[in-house]
C-alpha cells in the first residue's frame, strides 16, 4: 500500500525540515550563547560584567521601576554597624536620620511621620511612649532625652490666655451679688437670676428650683426644696412663699399619660385615679380614693393642695 502527499503537503514538510536544521545549525554554532565547550573563567568574567552592565543601562532607562523602588529603599533606612547613639529629640521635629541614629526601626520611623502628616503632637513625654512596637526598656531608655518643645502646647495654656480667663470668671462673679442674711428670695415669683444669688446656689440648683416648681405647680412650702436631690439646706433661710397660690391638677380630666407628669403621682396612683373614674364616675373628694392601698393618708394630705374638681 503506497502513500501519496498532496502537493501542500510536501511543501509544508519541506519547510518544516528547513526550520529544523536551521535551528540545530545555530545550536551547535560558536556564535550561540548554548554552547558551552571552551569558555573560558575569563571568558565567565566578561560576561558577568557585560551583564552589570546591562543592569546599570536598564536603571538608567527605567528610573522609577519596582525593583529599583525597593532596592533604594532598603539603603536609605539601613544603618549598617552603628550602634544607637542617645541625644537630646523633639520626636515633634527630628528626621528619620535621628530618629534611626536613636535605634528606632525604619517602620517605627515611618510611623511617627504618618502619626505627624495626620495632625498628631506629641504634648507630654509620656506621648512618645505610644510609638507602635515601642518596649518598655526602649521607652526607658530614650525618656531622659525627650524634649517636648513649648509649640507643642495647647494655646488655651498659654499664660496669657490662661490669665485672659481668670480675669474674665472673676468678673462674672463679681457681677452676682450675694444675698445677705436676712434678705429672701420668693419661689414662686423670683427667675433663675435671683435664685442665683442665694448663698450656695449656682446656676444647677437655679434651673432645678425653676423646673421643679413648674412641674408641681408651684411651692406651697420651703421645705418642698428638700425633695430636689442634693439642695444645700444652708440656703433655705433665703427663701420665702410670698404667693402660695398653685396650678390646678384636673383630677378627673387629665389623662393618666399627663398625671403621671406630676411629681407627686407614681405610675399606680394615676392607674387608680383612671380606674376610678370608669367605674364610679366623678372624683368629688380625695378621701374617694383612700380605699386604694397605693392611697396612703400622707399622699392624700400632700397632694390636697394641688388637685381641682
Amino acid at each position: 500500500m503506497r502513500f501519496f502527499f498532496r502537493k501542500s503537503d510536501r511543501i509544508a514538510l519541506s519547510v518544516l525540515c528547513l526550520v529544523l536544521l536551521g535551528l540545530l545549525l545555530y545550536v551547535y554554532s560558536d556564535v550561540s550563547p548554548y554552547r558551552q565547550t571552551g569558555v573560558t573563567s575569563r571568558d565567565k568574567g566578561e560576561d558577568k560584567e557585560r551583564k552589570s552592565e546591562w543592569g546599570a543601562a536598564r536603571n538608567n532607562r527605567y528610573p522609577f521601576s519596582k525593583a529599583r523602588f525597593y532596592r533604594d529603599r532598603q539603603i536609605i533606612y539601613r544603618v549598617e554597624g552603628k550602634a544607637a547613639e542617645r541625644f537630646p529629640f523633639d520626636p515633634n521635629h527630628a528626621d528619620s536620620t535621628q530618629l534611626l541614629r536613636l535605634g528606632l526601626s525604619p517602620w517605627q520611623v515611618r510611623a511617627i511621620y504618618r502619626y505627624r502628616a495626620l495632625g498628631g503632637v506629641y504634648r507630654r513625654v509620656a506621648d512618645f511612649a505610644k510609638v507602635p512596637g515601642l518596649t518598655a526598656g526602649q521607652y526607658a531608655q530614650l525618656k531622659p532625652y525627650v524634649r517636648i518643645g513649648s509649640d507643642a502646647q495647647p494655646a488655651s495654656e498659654l499664660p496669657e490666655v490662661k490669665a485672659i480667663a481668670l480675669r474674665d470668671s472673676l468678673r462674672r462673679l463679681g457681677r452676682i451679688a450675694k444675698l445677705s442674711a436676712g434678705e429672701h428670695v420668693d419661689l414662686n415669683a423670683a427667675d433663675t437670676a435671683a435664685f442665683k444669688r442665694v448663698p450656695g446656689i449656682g446656676s444647677y440648683y437655679a434651673s432645678r428650683i425653676v423646673s421643679y416648681g413648674n412641674s408641681l405647680g408651684g411651692y406651697i412650702s420651703v421645705n418642698q426644696l428638700d425633695e430636689i436631690d442634693g439642695f444645700p439646706p444652708e440656703a433655705k433661710p433665703f427663701f420665702v412663699i410670698g404667693n402660695a397660690s398653685t396650678r390646678p391638677l384636673l383630677i378627673n380630666r387629665l389623662s393618666l399619660k399627663q398625671l403621671l407628669r406630676h411629681p407627686y403621682l407614681n405610675f399606680f396612683q394615676a392607674r387608680d385615679i383612671v380606674d376610678y373614674r370608669k367605674v364610679h364616675g366623678t372624683i368629688r373628694q380625695l378621701d374617694d380614693l383612700a380605699s386604694s392601698p397605693n392611697f396612703p393618708a400622707e399622699a392624700i394630705e400632700r397632694l390636697r393642695p394641688y388637685v381641682a374638681y
